[in-house]
């Protein structure tokens, strides 16, 4: 069954390949939507996903950028499907990423 309770999760730009928990999630079909779009967005989510942390929109090969806002927020670290948990456990923040050994 589909959540129907208020939007789980927000996706802030088109480009975006994460979105943000804005409550708790449990796995499950959770819908969220755009910020600037009416349409909402269900996601399958294959894992728990606390309030402000963020969920894979599509799946993201590792090594690829993270695209959060629009911009390229981190690098996969391994790979990510659609619907996974995103964390520290498979990104690594683009803003330390050239300056860390």
């Amino acid at each position: 069954m589909v959540d129907s309770g208020p939007p789980g999760y927000l996706i802030h730009d088109d480009a975006d390949v994460v979105a943000v928990a804005v409550r708790d999630l449990q796995p499950g079909p959770v819908v969220g939507g755009y910020l600037r779009k009416p349409d909402p967005v269900t996601i399958e989510l294959r894992h728990p996903v606390p309030l402000g942390h963020k969920l894979a929109l599509t799946d993201i090969a590792a090594g690829a950028d993270v695209i959060e806002y629009g911009q390229r927020v981190a690098t996969a670290t391994a790979d990510i499907g659609q619907g996974d948990y995103v964390h520290v456990h498979n990104v690594r923040s683009a803003r330390w990423h050239n300056s860390v050994a």
